[in-house]
């Protein structure tokens, strides 16, 4: 009855102490772990490092063959893609390629070339004289007539009126209304606009300070035209024909 009671008692004692002993050596295998983790801590991934491809400037000018003179707007193009620019007037280029880039250079009268550039260049710049040669193209020989046929040459050349001589169609061309239309009408030529302007500049200098002259009351004018009007330079054409 004693060892019963005493077995009992035993029990009831070992099983709270065995069940706070299990928690106490988790706690401390956790936080063994933790400490054995950030003392030793992981390698970090190194993100990938993506290749930079190396661009070059490329530079050029382009020029005839046989003049040697800058050919303006060629096609600078990276054959294959849809990358280019175009030379401006005095035939200078600037472009992006990379190393291994095929470069071609299009002209309208000229033959197309190309450029390759190496793929061991490593420089970010890099020049060029690109010389492009004529393309001439012959065309077959091409006659004009003025008509269809050799009859109908005939027929016009039988019927081809030569009464009127070149004087008579001078005249009839050349009528007074047809003249004196193009007198009214005709501009004056850089001579004459030299002239006004020059004409213009001298009358400015020389009433610099004082009021503009008025030769409706230059006696002198005034006279020129008397002599004039006396010579007979101011009658119509049609009193003179008379």
């Amino acid at each position: 009855m004693l060892s019963t009671t005493y077995k009992a008692k035993n029990n009831g004692y070992f099983y709270p102490i065995l069940k706070h002993a299990s928690i106490l050596l988790f706690c401390l295998l956790v936080s063994g772990g933790a400490l054995f983790s950030q003392n030793n801590p992981q390698p970090k991934k190194q993100p990938e490092k993506k290749e930079v491809k190396n661009l070059i400037q490329f530079s050029g000018i382009v020029l005839d063959q046989d003049s040697l003179t800058p050919i303006p707007f060629v096609a600078v193009m990276i054959k294959g893609t849809n990358w280019g620019t175009k030379s401006d007037y005095n035939g200078f280029f600037n472009l992006v390629v990379s190393p291994g880039d095929e470069i071609e250079f299009l002209s309208l009268v000229h033959k197309t070339r190309s450029y390759k550039i190496a793929d061991t260049l490593r420089q970010k710049y890099y020049y060029a004289i690109q010389v492009l040669t004529k393309d001439t193209v012959q065309l077959q020989l091409v006659e004009v007539f003025p008509w269809p046929s050799k009859e109908e040459f005939k027929r016009a050349f039988l019927t081809l009126d030569l009464s009127d001589t070149d004087v008579e169609r001078a005249d009839r061309n050349l009528t007074r209304d047809d003249l004196s239309y193009m007198e009214r009408n005709q501009p004056a030529n850089a001579a004459l606009n030299y002239k006004y302007v020059m004409e213009s500049i001298y009358t400015k200098v020389y009433t610099t300070g004082q009021q503009p002259s008025i030769n409706l009351l230059n006696p002198v004018k005034w006279a020129q035209f008397i002599d004039s009007w006396k010579k007979g330079k101011y009658s119509s054409k049609s009193s003179k024909k008379n």
